[in-house]
């Protein structure tokens, strides 16, 4: 679905959809989780929303699993754009029809996304929850324009977006000159760093590069002094003792819990603060350069050969993923999200790799051609890599600033339930306010079920229910027409779960008698970092 957005007013236009799901039950088959059965498949009727702080536009309804808009949405300044894909369900209840939004999925960018690269266009996935009660995907299968390298998109659906600002605006220039600061590091490597970084923004401008930054102390240190092998939680490797791609995805999982904040010194890259990743660790908070840092780490304490990687992305404009070399390919971890995409994945967010840190060295890609899948990540070409340091400094190891192992600290669970049982109170009161005009009741036993399934979910990281799972919701569906859906995030605090909440619109259904379950669970790690799970459902009685 493609969005146009003007701004002064902020145009999106919303062009088309691929591969909605259904309505239907939900029926196990094969390793797809869910199979549809012809005789309840039911067709949806899409539209998609984009809202920010209060306000809400939204295109026309559609109909089917491949909808097709070409609409034009004009909204006014925003901070942050939240494309949010609906399902309408008419219903009939005596004599009189309502209406019923159920929420698909989203995605989202912020408004300095669009503001640094004036227009954001492409086809993106939709972020859909594990599961989606009363959905499945349907029969027939459209697959995108774009290059899929023999990926397996069934399961997948994609919104066509563009958007743009008119007039162009732009960010503010920010002329501080960091090396005017006092440096204390050795000051023949600092001035080596300042005009080795000069040099490559006059080969591309738009190409990011860090080659020093500040710490806590007000230091100036190279940023190949934060690289180096630093030890996970223990009872992560434990947990998948035997299986090594298990493990970096649980370990690449962990860091992604860990919340991020976003950078306020400078957003020009000309003055960087970083912590070392014991503060990280410590603080449950980072800037989205340290999310990557601590899993390059981590990855390289897994005996994986691994670089922190600075670029762009379409949706989330400066970002720092992690690159990894393994048999021969490429991988590019995004630490924020704790997925992972080879190097040829053309739905990989990553715009623009423009730069390589390693505790060796920096490189700066002056490769004329910037995105993922044209990169050569061959570093020892001197015509596709510029590199900060000669060859006989890559070899003398520096001092690193990080420590040489990192203690945690076990998480208080009894804390860990006081807090699940008040976001599950805050949660229930809020649905019943936001629904002051309409009585609210819950269902026990669906909310029961539900909190069976939630640690479940946790420990497959999100992936789909077993046969087992599903059919304790077998004899509830015997009577109800469930829909509802599972929702997992890092804990800042409890607004910003109400928030994401209220987003899903479960709350809004307009159906008499329409009862609701709500269960949260928190998964406690070390250092305090937990993952928050909160299963949504709204249930109306068959006639």
């Amino acid at each position: 679905m493609p969005f146009l957005f003007n701004i002064s007013r902020l145009g999106v236009v919303h062009s088309s959809s691929l591969n909605c799901m259904s309505r239907g039950r939900h029926l196990l088959s094969g390793k797809s989780a869910y199979s549809v059965d012809p005789l309840t498949e039911v067709a949806v009727h899409p539209f998609v929303e984009v809202s920010f702080q209060n306000t809400v536009y939204h295109t026309s309804t559609a109909d089917g699993s491949h909808p097709c808009w070409n609409e034009e949405l004009q909204v006014d300044l925003i901070e942050l754009f939240h494309c949010k894909a609906w399902d309408i369900c008419p219903k009939g209840c005596s004599g009189h029809s309502y209406v019923r939004k159920n929420w698909l999925g989203s995605v989202m960018f912020p408004f300095s996304t669009l503001l640094e690269q004036s227009k954001i266009c492409g086809t993106f996935q939709v972020n859909l929850p594990p599961v989606l009660l009363g959905y499945t995907w349907s029969k027939t299968y459209v697959p995108p324009k774009e290059e899929c390298y023999g990926q397996n998109l069934k399961e997948y659906t994609f919104l066509t977006i563009f958007a743009t600002i008119e007039p162009q605006l732009s960010s503010a220039e920010n002329s501080f000159q960091s090396d005017k600061l006092a440096d204390h590091e050795d000051e023949m490597l600092l001035q080596r760093a300042c005009i080795f970084k000069k040099t490559c923004k006059a080969l591309f401008p738009k190409r990011r590069i860090i080659t020093s930054v500040f710490n806590s102390e007000g230091r100036n240190i190279l940023v190949t002094k934060y690289i180096t092998s630093l030890n996970p939680p223990q009872q992560l490797l434990d947990m998948y003792s035997d299986d090594p791609y298990s493990t970096s995805d649980l370990i690449s999982r962990f860091v992604s819990l860990i919340p991020c904040i976003s950078d306020t010194v400078d957003e020009n890259d000309d003055v960087d603060v970083w912590v070392t990743s014991e503060h990280c660790i410590g603080l449950g908070v980072g800037n989205k350069e340290e999310h990557a840092v601590l899993l390059c780490n981590y990855l390289l304490h897994l005996g994986k050969k691994a670089w922190v990687l600075l670029g762009t992305s379409v949706l989330d404009g400066k970002v720092a993923y992690v690159a990894t070399q393994e048999n021969g390919e490429y991988f590019l971890w995004n630490p924020l999200s704790g997925q992972y995409y080879k190097q040829f994945d053309a739905f990989c967010p990553l715009q623009s790799v423009d730069c390589l840190i390693s505790w060796e060295n920096v490189w700066f890609n002056i490769q004329q051609n910037s995105s993922p899948m044209c990169v050569s990540f061959d570093i020892s070409k001197e015509g596709f890599w510029k590199q900060l340091l000669p060859y006989n400094f890559q070899n003398a190891k520096t001092q690193t600033v990080q420590p040489e192992e990192l203690y945690y600290v076990p998480t208080n669970e009894s804390l860990v339930q006081e807090l699940q049982n008040r976001i599950e109170k805050t949660l229930r009161n809020k649905i019943m306010e936001w629904r002051s005009r309409q009585p609210t009741r819950w269902h026990r036993q669906c909310t029961s079920v539900l909190r069976q399934i939630l640690p479940k979910l946790e420990l497959r990281t999100g992936s789909i229910t077993t046969e087992k799972e599903e059919t304790y919701m077998d004899p509830i569906l015997e009577h109800y027409w469930v829909t509802g859906f599972p929702i997992q995030m890092p804990y800042l605090n409890v607004q910003s779960i109400t928030e994401a909440v209220y987003q899903t619109g479960i709350h809004s259904s307009e159906v008499p008698n329409t009862e609701f379950a709500l269960a949260v669970y928190i998964h406690p790690y070390p250092n305090n970092i937990l993952s928050v799970w909160i299963y949504l459902a709204s249930l109306i009685h068959l006639q």
